[in-house]
């Protein structure tokens, strides 16, 4: 009887995992464990996906508002400091914030508006339009956006972001002054030593504020790359894509993932006979039609994974083969003729016609971003994802 179902994703419970933990041997022991009770074969070419958060949690990757507060005081001095293009995430930068805060005298603190880098609004876009503003070019105040728009809470979370940011800086006993621009060069009109705090941009940020006269210039990626007394650190992205752990300290990214991701795969490899890829993924690359936040707030989607998912997907859209190349065959015929054409497709389809409307993107970005809507970032307890079929097409 043929197959009728192609990728299935599944979330696998595991335990709580804690500092100390061996992180190989539990996600093995997961995936044996739920092929055993849950019936199914692990085999070639199947996936595994483990959340960056347990892998971070396992190594015991964690900082504290000191911390943060040290290096951003070693690095900056005592002059006030331009905070540019934060996010607003009570999850992702509230803390990062207060150590900032904690670690200097005064933040200048910028916006982007009417939204930030992923997609938060500070103000409703359809409001924002009947203002007359430009975006790429006019600087606003506090007094001045509160004029045009007053007092906006966000959509989902129901927090002002300025209020709160503000009473963040005031309780570490910091000045503050609050300005919204989409153009980081404004920001050198009132300090020259800058903090840029945007994700996907923040290598040009940093090249645009060096070469119009800044100062002291750092990005995130720049803070907390080494240990300072003793703390957890990211090597790569600093305080890029850190997490709340709790209301004084952050889980940061993990960082030397890549023989994680090859022991998991050898280990499995050795007990089963099979080599199934691993990955170890944090945000899912989307956004969200909706409340149009894109989920991507991690600096990639997957810092490590194993050679075969390295790439982008080598498919056909299979609808224009058989409106195009197949219109005058159906049934059985159709499928056959498709089964051939996909047995024959070149290994490299790149800016063939055959190819439009499939997905440009990474493998990688495609793979995590399913691991992420599978897993979810809430209380399901399913840390790993296990995934089958996702190479197989239409003649497998």
């Amino acid at each position: 009887m043929e197959k009728m179902t192609c990728t299935i994703s599944r979330g696998l419970r595991a335990p709580i995992i804690r500092q100390g933990d061996n992180i190989t041997d539990i996600v093995v022991d997961t995936v044996l464990k739920a092929s055993e009770t849950d019936g199914f074969d692990i085999n070639d070419k199947d996936i595994i996906g483990i959340t960056e958060s347990v892998v971070a949690r396992a190594q015991g990757n964690f900082a504290t508002v000191d911390a943060i507060a040290k290096d951003v005081k070693h690095k900056f001095g005592d002059g006030p400091i331009g905070v540019i293009f934060p996010i607003t995430s009570r999850n992702r930068f509230s803390i990062l914030l207060k150590g900032i805060a904690k670690g200097t005298k005064k933040v200048i603190l910028m916006f982007s508006y009417p939204s930030d880098e992923v997609g938060n609004q500070l103000v409703d876009v359809d409001v924002f339009s009947e203002k007359n503003l430009n975006p790429l070019t006019d600087v606003l105040t506090e007094k001045t956006f509160r004029e045009y728009f007053g007092y906006c809470k966000h959509t989902f979370t129901g927090v002002d972001y300025i209020e709160f940011y503000k009473s963040i800086i005031a309780e570490q006993g910091a000045e503050y002054e609050i300005i919204f621009s989409n153009n980081p060069i404004t920001i050198l009109t009132y300090t020259k030593n800058v903090l840029a705090c945007d994700i996907h941009t923040r290598a040009r940020t940093k090249k645009i504020l060096k070469a119009n006269g800044g100062e002291i210039i750092y990005g995130l990626d720049d803070i907390l790359t080494s240990p300072v007394d003793g703390s957890g650190f990211n090597e790569i992205y600093g305080l890029l894509g850190s997490n709340k752990s709790t209301e004084s300290s952050i889980k940061l990214f993990p960082r030397d993932c890549q023989p994680i991701v090859e022991s998991i795969q050898a280990k499995l490899k050795e007990k089963t006979g099979k080599t199934v890829e691993v990955m170890i993924y944090g945000d899912g690359a989307f956004k969200d039609p909706v409340c149009k936040i894109w989920e991507l707030a991690d600096p990639v989607v997957s810092p490590a994974y194993t050679s075969g998912l390295e790439g982008t997907p080598n498919e056909i859209k299979l609808k224009y083969i058989a409106d195009n190349n197949f219109a005058h065959l159906k049934g059985q015929e159709l499928k056959n003729a498709l089964y051939e054409y996909i047995k024959c497709k070149g290994t490299n389809l790149v800016g063939s016609m055959e190819t439009q409307g499939t997905t440009p993107r990474r493998l990688t970005d495609l793979i995590g971003s399913l691991c992420d809507l599978t897993s979810g970032s809430g209380d399901k307890g399913t840390p790993i994802v296990y995934i089958q079929g996702y190479f197989n097409n239409y003649v497998e």
